[in-house]
């Protein structure tokens, strides 16, 4: 075996957003510097995923219950959009770049992943096309700037798992989730509407499409806040929403389950709430954004 340092390029720099070190390192910090750190230090976050044009000033309201100072391992899932995967995968390399600094892997962690048997491996071009977990990285390396050196990413990308998976998945990240020196980031949009995403679902009585999104978005972030599983899969089944990192998001729910049976203490809050543009008419097109985080008491 040689010991050669494998890399994951910044392959949406230059696109998704800047690929300029001091610009990007400038834009964060300008929405980070329009929030309030309300609910530090996060256990857990949910995130959006999109350019950051579109959702940088919303996901800013995640990143900045981060606390820096006891956080030692991010572990960020994000959910597959190019390859069908029934399970979840590990990254085959040993560092992300970003414009920012480069992030290490765990490889002890993925060790103890890889030996459960659950996981595959992402192929170096499955985690370079993929951006769930890549649009996560320069707000994960500005979070953490000041220990920039002190910390360690678990990368996982997340299949269209079953409910039966979500749950075994959550049990096993649950052990990881009750230790404070690690956080989650659950990498998600929420309704994607419109032609062009083939969900054009529509309640009248709200008003406005864009007003009828977000009654059914904000349904389902309050079934998040209840922290039941169960509940959520019942409201993807019933109404079918766009919500991209469902599975990320059910295995988030299920290891926070997993915790209280055995009298852990916690809550969930969305902190914002965003589309990118407001539907008025059939032809409109949106996705949304929400960003939360998760505390223990």
């Amino acid at each position: 075996m040689s010991n050669r340092v494998v890399c994951r390029e910044a392959s949406h720099a230059g696109s998704w957003y800047t690929a300029s070190g001091p610009q990007l390192n400038a834009q964060l910090e300008g929405w980070l510097s329009q929030v309030q750190s309300t609910k530090r230090p996060a256990r857990a976050i949910i995130a959006p995923h999109a350019g950051y044009t579109y959702c940088g000033s919303c996901a800013a309201h995640a990143y900045k219950q981060v606390d820096p100072s006891i956080t030692r391992r991010i572990f960020i899932l994000g959910p597959s959009h190019h390859v069908p995967l029934s399970r979840c995968a590990l990254s085959s390399v040993d560092i992300y770049r970003t414009p920012l600094y480069d992030l290490r892997i765990d490889q002890k962690i993925y060790g103890e992943l890889w030996k459960t048997g659950m996981f595959e491996r992402m192929s170096l071009q499955t985690d370079e096309d993929e951006h769930s977990i890549e649009m996560h990285l320069p707000y994960t390396a500005k979070a953490m700037e000041s220990h920039k050196d002190e910390f360690t990413i678990i990368p996982v990308l997340v299949g269209a798992l079953s409910e039966s998976k979500e749950q075994e998945f959550g049990k096993l990240f649950s052990k990881y989730l009750a230790d404070p020196s690690n956080l989650f980031v659950v990498s998600s949009d929420f309704c994607h509407w419109g032609q062009r995403f083939r969900y054009s679902y529509y309640d009248e009585s709200q008003g406005e499409i864009y007003r009828s999104i977000e009654h059914l978005d904000k349904m389902g972030m309050s079934i998040i806040e209840q922290l039941d599983p169960v509940s959520f899969s019942n409201y993807l089944k019933k109404y079918h929403n766009t919500i991209c990192g469902r599975n990320p998001i059910g295995v988030l729910l299920n290891a926070i389950t997993e915790l209280q049976k055995n009298g852990m203490n916690m809550s969930f809050s969305f902190l914002n709430y965003a589309q990118s543009s407001q539907c008025r008419n059939w032809q409109d097109s949106s996705v949304s954004y929400a960003a939360g985080a998760l505390t223990v008491h």
